[in-house]
């Protein structure tokens, strides 16, 4: 087992996370791609990338008729995910696979991914593309953190497997790369909702949340921005809110 840090409080104590001492850490982009699972949520909930598990053990903590399927690549964050969803009461409710999400459909089937598993799939994946970035000399963190604009359409469509039809996708990543995800969903899903997330509200957007339904033929919608910060760089009444757990994302 790698060297742990935390536990850290998530959602006003709702869960109680130990990560790596040397990988990536739940951050903002993990509170809010879990706030925007729905208030009624019920079913089979898919954490892509899930890392130390935060996205998908929250979904389930808020929901009681909610099951988490938590996908990780890297067999010590897939370790610790196991150790969290225990530590906080869920491993009832909480799987963890070990696959890769880029595998060919025949390995992830293998490592029990399945297709038509899902009726939610959250997801964050690594949002530096490739070549334009420094690449970290750690793996795991460059793993983490570096995906090639042709793997994040193999990661989009590979998300889009997993879900029954009507099915949802919710993912955060960096706007510049909006047209990629567009693409990516091009086919498959409709009803695709845009909510762009702002540090501050006079600055342009960090964060794009998208949220797409399988199947769906609705057209785009472009949501309000999210604002992070108030001027003086304390956090906003909304973003307060989401991170204390006692709001949700309207998405």
């Amino acid at each position: 087992m790698a060297d742990l840090v935390g536990p850290h409080d998530f959602f006003g104590g709702l869960l109680r996370i130990r990560e790596a001492a040397d990988g990536h850490r739940a951050g903002t982009d993990a509170v809010l791609l879990a706030a925007c699972a729905p208030e009624d949520f019920a079913g089979r909930v898919v954490d892509a990338g899930a890392g130390c598990g935060v996205v998908g053990l929250a979904v389930a903590a808020r929901r009681p008729d909610a099951r988490a399927t938590l996908v990780e690549i890297d067999p010590a964050s897939a370790a610790i995910a196991e150790d969290n969803a225990a530590a906080n009461g869920l491993a009832e409710r909480t799987s963890v696979i070990r696959a890769d999400l880029l595998a060919p459909a025949r390995l992830r089937a293998a490592a029990e991914l399945l297709e038509r598993s899902a009726d939610l799939v959250l997801t964050n994946p690594p949002f530096h593309p490739a070549g334009r970035v420094r690449r970290s000399p750690d793996a795991r963190r460059a793993g983490a953190h570096v995906l090639s604009d042709e793997d994040l359409v193999r990661w989009v469509r590979a998300c889009g497997t997993l879900l029954v039809p009507k099915g949802a996708l919710v993912m955060i990543h960096r706007p510049e790369a909006l047209r990629t995800i567009l693409d990516s969903l091009s086919g498959t899903f409709g009803g695709v909702v845009l909510r762009p997330v702002h540090a501050r509200a006079d600055r342009p957007a960090v964060r794009v949340l998208v949220r797409a339904v399988k199947g769906s033929r609705a057209p785009l919608s472009l949501r309000p921005g999210f604002v992070l910060q108030n001027e003086d760089g304390t956090p906003s009444p909304q973003a307060d809110a989401v991170a204390r757990g006692t709001a949700l994302l309207d998405l």
